[in-house]
């Protein structure tokens, strides 16, 4: 896939799927999808999501090329569906003294996924509003709950001014595929996240 310049110190390491026919198995996907995880280069360096398992030897090689030899500081976990997670116990083994930032839900969550080893002693929880410095960089963390599941959250870059949005403003098709933005960004609205919010704010 060529490549996605994002900023200086912010990296796109995500993958392109054109093999796929259907996004959870429902969603006809013509152009396929993508899987996108980034990498902050900073004192701290942080990981944003971690991808899919139908691509996780692509991203490993795209994380490995920017990484340059480092070794994360943080992996910052904003959703715990498979093309968002898949490879959160592999990172985590893989650098075990990387620190996992999540929200309360998160690590609720995440023992009924994952074997991550030494987890209290890794994990660091976030509540709403709250921040974490990377060095140059400043992540605040703004709670999501249902733009999927419940533990979903948001982190906005303060000094590059950078919003990683989960999966709130998502579209189908993969990014170096040329076609009307708004219609398949529409189209992921209506039948990702307005059904699923709808469904969780209906009256009982």
């Amino acid at each position: 896939m060529r490549d996605i310049f994002i900023t200086n110190d912010i990296k796109y390491i995500g993958a392109n799927d054109k093999d796929i026919d259907l996004f959870e198995s429902q969603y006809i996907v013509p152009n396929g999808i993508s899987y996108n995880s980034y990498l902050i280069n900073d004192e701290k360096i942080t990981i944003m999501d971690t991808i899919d398992k139908r691509k996780t030897d692509e991203w490993l090689e795209n994380l490995e090329r920017e990484l340059k030899g480092n070794k994360p500081y943080y992996l910052v976990i904003s959703h715990l569906e498979p093309d968002h997670a898949y490879n959160i116990e592999l990172l985590s083994k893989k650098y075990p003294e990387m620190k996992l930032i999540g929200n309360n839900k998160t690590f609720a969550f995440l023992p009924q996924f994952f074997d991550i080893p030494n987890l209290e002693e890794r994990k660091i929880e976030v509540k709403e509003g709250e921040e974490i410095s990377l060095g140059k960089h400043i992540l605040k963390f703004i709670m999501a709950p249902m733009v999927h599941w419940p533990e979903v959250m948001v982190t906005y870059e303060k000094t590059e001014k950078i919003l990683f949005s989960a999966d709130g403003f998502g579209k189908f098709g993969a990014l170096d595929i040329d076609e009307d933005w708004a219609c398949e960004a529409r189209r992921y609205y209506f039948n990702i996240v307005r059904k699923i919010w709808n469904a969780s704010t209906s009256p009982s």
